[in-house]
């Protein structure tokens, strides 16, 4: 007998997008207020794209709701389809979409990874205002709470999805201009930014478990004034490795240095709902930066 061929699946975008909203949000009720329809509603679009795919996306009981191997195949795809979408949309139908969106990240992430996305999305609507913010993550997050913000994206300890979609990891590496830069004997001098901060607790706490001294040497808030400060010869910090200058050099145990820990970059929301803007920029950036994620 001939070989059948597969049976060819038309996907339905809007139970993609209900899909993406539950795998975020971990909750059927949560991605419900999110996209203004009833957790029955939920749940419903969810089974009938379970049908098409003719898999199980998600693993339920009475207080999790976490997705599956199938699932997590396809959320990197659905954001991709659904950022294609909005994009012939935006071109094509909603240059109108007007208004603001207020976003926020962490200045060393936003000059990396985000310009071209910025830039996608800018083009996509014409007529959307973006104001960027590029803060402490203890700032985004204040600024987020008051309202301020409508996205951030934001360093913290690697925690699921517990609150916000976490879109990255960051693998840091020690940083200075050189080894004359490393006392024999002194304390390792480290460049940081103000504490609370993410990158300075993993090189003060890898630094206390190797049990090596250290002082803070030099603080700034600004990635180039951090810069500034390695390439004078004033200490060595840590940093994403993907981030590192061509002029400075990379330490690592040779140097008494250990290894440390990864950070993770999460998107978070000022609510359960956003403007159709907002909602955009933030598909736009989760698309993005999972595509990138996997060609690294």
């Amino acid at each position: 007998m001939p070989a059948q061929k597969p049976r060819l699946v038309n996907l339905d975008l809007d139970l993609l997008r209900a899909f993406v909203a539950v795998a975020e949000s971990q909750s059927f009720t949560r991605a419900g207020a999110r996209l203004g329809r009833t957790q029955s509603t939920i749940s419903l679009q969810i089974k009938r794209l379970e049908e098409s795919v003719n898999a199980e996306l998600f693993s339920r009981d009475p207080r999790n709701v976490t997705l599956t191997g199938h699932g997590e195949a396809l959320l990197v795809q659905a954001r991709r389809l659904l950022r294609l979408n909005d994009e012939i949309i935006g071109e094509m139908f909603e240059h109108s979409l007007e208004g603001e969106v207020r976003f926020g990240a962490p200045e060393d992430f936003a000059t990396t990874h985000l310009p071209g996305i910025l830039g996608d999305y800018a083009r996509a609507y014409p007529h959307v205002s973006l104001q960027v913010t590029c803060d402490l993550t203890l700032r985004l997050m204040d600024k987020l709470s008051q309202g301020e913000l409508d996205l951030a994206l934001i360093k913290r300890e690697p925690m699921g999805a517990d609150g916000g979609v976490p879109v990255w990891r960051e693998e840091l590496v020690w940083v200075g201009a050189g080894e004359d830069v490393l006392p024999a004997a002194a304390p390792a001098p480290l460049i940081v930014a103000p504490a609370p901060c993410v990158y300075r607790k993993r090189a003060t706490s890898a630094l206390d478990k190797a049990n090596r001294p250290w002082r803070i040497a030099y603080t700034s808030p600004s990635l180039a004034g951090q810069q500034a400060a390695l390439r004078a010869g004033l200490g060595v910090t840590a940093l994403p490795t993907e981030m590192v200058p061509a002029d400075l050099v990379k330490f690592g145990p040779e140097q008494g240095f250990p290894a440390l820990a990864d950070v993770e970059i999460a998107l978070m929301r000022a609510g359960k709902s956003l403007p159709v803007a907002a909602e955009r920029l933030a598909n736009f950036i989760l698309a993005s930066l999972n595509a990138s994620r996997l060609q690294s």
